[in-house]
């Protein structure tokens, strides 16, 4: 049973990702049959029901009196369920849970002991003294009888304990002699659990905390953190950090922080972005506002300040519908290198799935400098989508300008409408082989640098169609007129152009 809270998180994690394997294992709940249940009631009734509307087969009276029986004879589950006709074990477990929540602490059988409880409970029954097995059993936590199960495994079953003889001293010694060294692996145990969690608190890796990568510096900041709690002879042998490097750092950290002002500068542009700039881009930002700063440095900023650009891969969108019409040999050859703007245009659609339904995008990119010449937005891919997108990039064209214009073999590039405009305005078709992606790899790499920098990693659940179409147009204004673009020498698309003396 999953709470409603549960339930609609759950959705909304599927939604996000569209993908019921990646909300799966990130929440560790539920099974996907029980989860597309739940995203199909969502989507019929607009909401899921808060509790399950099934009239229960027993009555309260019938569930309290199979609780009282099962903590009145012994707690135990086979024995309640065989003597009462009912239920099962396992509604019985939840019936427990339910009403005596309480008494499932104690109801462990043994199983969950660990060792030092098992040597500490064995000790308490043979030092018991006047106290009765039954007494040290329900202190422990378990049953008489598994506790003299546990006093077998560990003394043998020959040992007397009714008196207290030479030889059951001698026990009682080597029990207390185990139990201080159970104790000090629990402890070192205990110590590298803390160690680890906290590293995870401070460093905050994706892909895991290891001990062993990390800087002498970051072991300093880890151990100052955890070192109230445990000596600092134990915590350097741990992290493997040796004392003169920990007082060294230790010292540096003291220090005034000498790129105070730049940090504060990094996080504003990565923030301004959207969170869209790598190390690389942030780079050249700084160098473009007149600050000189190694890319290593930027990285470790980065890395303090968990300035982290998310990025997830979802199913791409595919346009083939066969071949309806003959293809046209591929001119480009993955030659995506231009000498002059409106040399060479690539162009495809892709979908992006929000809640609130689908877009496409239709865009011409290019190759010169990867600019957007022109776009089309629509909640259709339809023919309208591209053609449109046509003759908007069509009418920037000088006119002894002839354009090469490649596609891969989707429909909306093999209709009429498509053909009778590129030979109008002596366009150049070239076209992938079937099912070639790398053919496309220019537009292809566009598509990848758009959804990382807005899609992926946002929340569109409260975002309708016409919001999210006006924010898809203005990433696209800001990709060609305020983007860096590192091959261009850190400054965005339109400044390069304008540098080239290509517009005004």
């Amino acid at each position: 049973m999953f709470a409603y809270e549960d339930k609609l998180k759950a959705i909304k994690l599927y939604l996000k990702y569209e993908s019921y394997a990646a909300a799966i294992n990130e929440l560790g709940y539920p099974s996907r049959g029980a989860l597309i249940k739940w995203v199909k009631e969502y989507k019929d009734n607009g909401d899921i029901r808060k509790e399950n509307t099934r009239k229960s087969k027993y009555t309260n009276n019938e569930k309290q009196q199979a609780v009282d029986h099962y903590l009145e004879f012994g707690k135990c589950y086979s024995r309640t369920c065989r003597m009462l006709g009912y239920p099962s074990r396992e509604l019985l477990r939840q019936w427990v849970k339910d009403l005596a929540p309480e008494s499932r602490r104690l109801n462990r059988n043994g199983l969950t002991l660990t060792s030092v409880e098992k040597v500490a409970a064995v000790l308490s029954l043979l030092t018991r003294g006047d106290t009765s097995a039954q007494s040290v059993a329900d202190k422990v936590g378990v049953s008489w009888e598994v506790l003299y199960k546990h006093k077998d495994q560990l003394l043998g079953k020959g040992v007397p304990i009714n008196k207290m003889s030479e030889s059951t001293n001698t026990d009682i010694n080597k029990l207390k002699d185990q139990v201080k060294q159970l104790q000090e692996e629990v402890y070192y145990l205990q110590m590298q659990k803390d160690i680890l969690e906290k590293a995870g608190e401070i460093i905050k890796e994706d892909q895991g905390i290891f001990l062993e990568k990390l800087t002498n510096r970051e072991k300093t900041i880890l151990i100052d953190a955890i070192r109230p709690k445990y000596k600092l002879s134990q915590l350097l042998i741990i992290v493997d950090n040796p004392k003169s490097s920990y007082c060294y750092h230790k010292k540096q950290l003291a220090l005034p922080d000498k790129y105070q002002d730049v940090r504060a500068k990094i996080i504003d542009i990565f923030e301004r972005n959207k969170r869209r700039y790598g190390y690389r881009r942030l780079h050249a930002s700084l160098k473009n506002s007149g600050i000189l700063l190694s890319e290593k440095v930027v990285r470790r900023i980065m890395r303090e300040e968990t300035l982290i650009v998310k990025t997830i891969k979802m199913r791409k969108y595919n346009s083939y519908h066969g071949e309806i019409s003959p293809a046209v040999p591929n001119i480009l050859q993955r030659d995506f290198k231009a000498d002059k703007p409106n040399e060479k245009w690539v162009t495809d659609i892709t979908e992006f799935s929000i809640p609130a339904g689908k877009v496409y995008l239709s865009p011409m990119v290019d190759c010169f400098d990867d600019a957007v010449v022109s776009w089309t937005i629509s909640t259709s891919p339809n023919a309208e989508l591209v053609n449109t997108m046509l003759d908007q990039a069509v009418s920037i064209l000088q006119k002894d300008e002839q354009a090469i214009i490649h596609t891969d073999r989707g429909a909306h590039y093999r209709w009429q409408g498509w053909i009778d405009r590129m030979d109008n305005n002596n366009l150049i078709r070239s076209m992938s082989k079937k099912g070639c992606i790398p053919d496309n790899a220019a537009c292809e790499g566009f598509f990848g640098r758009l959804k990382n920098e807005f899609f992926y990693g946002e929340s569109w659940i409260d975002v309708s169609i016409e919001d999210f179409i006006e924010l898809l147009d203005e990433y696209l204004e800001w990709y060609n007129n305020k983007r860096i673009k590192l091959s261009l020498g850190g400054i965005s698309i339109m400044k390069y152009r304008e540098s080239l003396k290509l517009i005004a």
